[in-house]
């Protein structure tokens, strides 16, 4: 083999081959290496609280183990475990191909797991301080994926801890580029005796605490008050992975996990949930587990409550209602589907899991909202989603739109499901929908104008009745007039709930007899009944007076977390609500539910900083009401004083030429008072921080600062003496040496415990300062 050292490759590359090329950057802080060990720990294990994974399981005992030996070869060149590293890694890679081909739908755990299965191998061959920053930007990124993935906030204590651990690795970390070797124990020991200031320890306790305190409240103000703008949330459409289905699917069968568990073997359900009976109806006991309404059939003549619990988590881009399904044969004691037989299916493409769906004709203005479901409990195969779907990403390959716009899927939706919607939701104009026609389609007139005829006088004499009473009363008044079925719709919604009630007690309200009608039980006879009564109510009595309207079921948005960024869906948040038909624009719903809000949110509402508001909702739950009003009323005034500026500003500029220069002569001279003000504000704050310093301290920022102000700043990864190293370059040699005495005396005192002779630095440094002053002013 001595031919191949005779080869004319230079001398240089023959040297650097015959030496170990990790000799010079040993890193040998065992502190360091368990802090960076400690950090990559914490990385995987977070991502396998995130996503329920078992990684940590193996990672962790061979990280630990390839760290130490990592630690004792440290000083060796260890050719053969760079080959077997090396060939780990292709392996991996291999893996991670196969894995990735199969699930094309979410690759984040798939990249996390190569991540980690990388990591193992790279802790066999950590030698340099270098190589041990790669792990700390490994444990970064894993810490990363797992907030991507992480839907609770069991997240949070491991965040909190990754940074009670970065916070010190970063203190070694630094102190190892500075070359500087750990204080022995005598030495320390006689600092803490004298009086001498600076840091003789690693670790400063109370200033890692402040500053963890500080970063930790920092993080919480700008998260609070950061914007949340959907045109900058990533367009990604997380989806479960493929699922296989098996028979036939008709789409005619809701498979409900309730009535099947009662022995209704053939998924259809009767309405009944928790009962024996088969017809649509009869008294019984809601099931405690399942909404009743998700089925073909709902009985509505049903007594109990459910047990809450979480059933799905659902991220979103704006709040509203996950819709269902919904109903449009009224039966005098329930609801039911008419059309079921009448679904059309759909299936996708056997390489995309995307599902196009026919978008109704909408003469209003929309808005696109991506939303995407995490099923928690196993819950029906109707599938939740925002109103007006275009789009959804589902992991099954067909599925199926009944008439009423509801989505079935061939299964039921199982824990840990995951698929993504896109909605065209239309905003809703209350003035463009209160001109809507009242000539209706013979298709809306056949079906939701349907009532049993022995119901619908009653009800018909009762509705106008009410209408005619707040037509009289607002005579000579500026009510607005009922003149549109839009503001009859409301007013209707808005009539029952305050004058009729929803019992205390869910027992309470007695059975309906065998041909007793619900809505006449509801207004004439208990003055109120079941939150889901209310909405059956609104629907017959819009129909009685010829208004379309339907019996929507769904979930209301739940309780938005904003740490996670997405709405917890329980069970209880089921409820129905009544949607109206209005020609050209569609279906708009209305919640005549007392305590609920009249019209269900959607797009309409600002979620830009939803945070703050959710903030202020929760501090102002804690005062009392009339600082409460107070607060509001200073801030309506601020935002209203600063609104009214704005578009008093904006309205110079369509005044002409005049008006144009004007508006920019304010504006230049409202930058300038800001920068003057910016300016001063800042140098005072860095003169009130400069006298809290130490001396050394307080002298080596004056040094920085001027010398950035002679055109060289110090960059924030340089280490004092690196940077005063760099300025003989650029200042004259009296100069540097005068910087690079202060920077000694700096690192000296900060890192090393020692005390500086100030009195003479500052000497040196005035001096200094007036001979590169001289010499310009000549």
């Amino acid at each position: 083999m001595n031919w191949l050292w005779r080869l004319p490759l230079g001398d240089d590359w023959r040297q650097k081959m015959l030496q170990s090329p990790v000799t010079a950057e040993v890193e040998d802080s065992i502190t360091l290496r368990v802090l960076v060990l400690a950090l990559v720990i914490v990385g995987v294990v977070a991502t396998d609280i995130a996503a329920e994974t078992w990684s940590s399981f193996w990672a962790v005992p061979l990280s630990i183990l390839g760290s130490i030996w990592s630690y004792y070869r440290r000083c060796d060149r260890n050719i053969p475990v760079k080959f077997c590293i090396a060939i780990g890694m292709l392996v991996a890679l291999g893996a991670f191909l196969g894995r990735v081909v199969g699930e094309l739908n979410d690759t984040r755990l798939a990249l996390a797991e190569l991540l980690i299965q990388l990591q193992v191998l790279h802790c066999f061959d950590v030698p340099r301080r270098k190589d041990l920053g790669y792990s700390i930007l490994i444990g970064l990124i894993l810490l990363g994926v797992g907030a991507t993935l992480s839907q609770t906030l069991a997240f949070a204590p491991v965040l909190l801890l990754f940074l009670a651990i970065a916070l010190p690795t970063l203190v070694v970390d630094y102190r190892s580029r500075l070359g500087l070797e750990q204080l022995n124990i005598q030495n320390r020991q006689s600092l803490r005796n004298s009086s001498i200031q600076g840091n003789s320890s690693v670790f400063d306790l109370k200033f890692l605490i402040f500053n963890f305190v500080m970063i930790v409240g920092l993080g919480l103000i700008i998260f609070a008050f950061l914007p949340r703008l959907p045109g900058y949330q990533l367009r990604m459409f997380p989806v479960s992975s493929p699922i296989e289905t098996r028979g036939e699917f008709t789409g005619r069968n809701i498979i409900n996990p309730g009535y099947v568990r009662q022995g209704n073997t053939n998924n259809q359900g009767n309405g009944n949930a928790g009962t024996d009976n088969s017809q649509t109806g009869q008294p019984g006991k809601v099931d405690n587990s399942f909404y009743y309404g998700f089925n073909s059939q709902i009985n509505q003549n049903l007594r109990g409550e459910m047990t809450p619990k979480v059933v799905m988590r659902v991220r979103s881009q704006a709040e509203g209602l996950w819709r269902v399904l919904a109903f449009d044969r009224y039966t005098g004691k329930g609801w039911e589907v008419s059309r079921n037989d009448e679904v059309k299916r759909l299936q996708r493409s056997p390489w995309s899991y995307q599902i196009f769906l026919d978008p109704p004709v909408n003469a209003a203005q929309t808005k696109e909202i991506i939303q995407t479901y995490t099923i928690v409990s196993d819950l029906p195969n109707l599938i939740p989603a925002m109103a007006f779907p275009k789009e959804i990403y589902f992991p099954t390959p067909m599925l199926a739109v009944d008439q009423e716009d509801g989505l079935r899927s061939p299964v039921e939706l199982s824990e840990g499901m995951t698929y993504t919607v896109i909605s065209e939701v239309p905003y809703r104009d209350r003035t463009l929908l209160g001109k809507t026609s009242s000539q209706y389609p013979q298709s809306i007139k056949d079906y939701y104008l349907q009532i049993p005829p022995e119901t619908a006088t009653k009800v018909r004499k009762i509705t106008e009745k009410i209408l005619a009473n707040y037509n009289r009363q607002r005579v000579g008044k500026s009510n607005k007039s009922l003149d549109s079925n839009y503001e009859k719709a409301l007013y209707l919604a808005q009539y029952l709930k305050q004058n009729y009630q929803i019992p205390e007690n869910p027992l309470d309200l007695p059975y309906l007899n065998e041909n007793e009608d619900l809505v006449e039980a509801f207004l004439f006879k208990h003055q109120g009944g079941y939150p889901d009564h209310f909405s059956t109510v609104l629907t017959v009595m819009l129909r009685s007076i010829g208004i379309p309207a339907r019996l929507v079921a769904g979930f209301a948005p739940g309780e938005f977390n904003p740490f996670t960024g997405m709405y917890i869906v329980r069970n209880t948040d089921a409820y129905a609500m009544t949607e109206v038909y209005f020609p050209k624009y569609g279906w708009f719903a209305f919640d005549p539910i007392p305590k609920h809000p009249l019209i269900p949110p959607s797009v309409e509402d600002d979620q830009t900083f939803n945070t703050l508001r959710q903030f202020w909702n929760w501090v102002a739950g804690w005062l009392p009401s009339p600082v409460t009003g107070l607060l509001n009323y200073v801030f309506g005034a601020i935002f209203a004083w600063v609104s009214k500026s704005f578009s008093w500003f904006v309205s110079l500029f369509f005044q002409g030429w005049l008006g144009i220069l004007t508006g920019l002569i304010f504006a230049t001279a409202a930058a300038f008072l800001s920068w003057l003000g910016w300016d001063r504000w800042r140098e005072w704050r860095y003169d009130s921080a400069l006298k809290k310093l130490p001396p050394m301290e307080r002298l080596y920022q004056q040094m920085l600062r001027w010398t950035s102000q002679q055109g060289l700043v110090k960059h924030p990864s340089q280490t004092p003496l690196e940077y005063a190293k760099i300025l003989y370059q650029h200042h004259a040699t009296a100069t540097a040496e005068v910087i690079d005495e202060i920077s000694q005396a700096y690192v000296s005192w900060r890192y090393g415990g020692h005390a500086p002779d100030i009195h003479r630095l500052q000497q040196r440094w005035q001096e200094m300062k007036r001979n590169v002053k001289q010499p310009s002013q000549t």
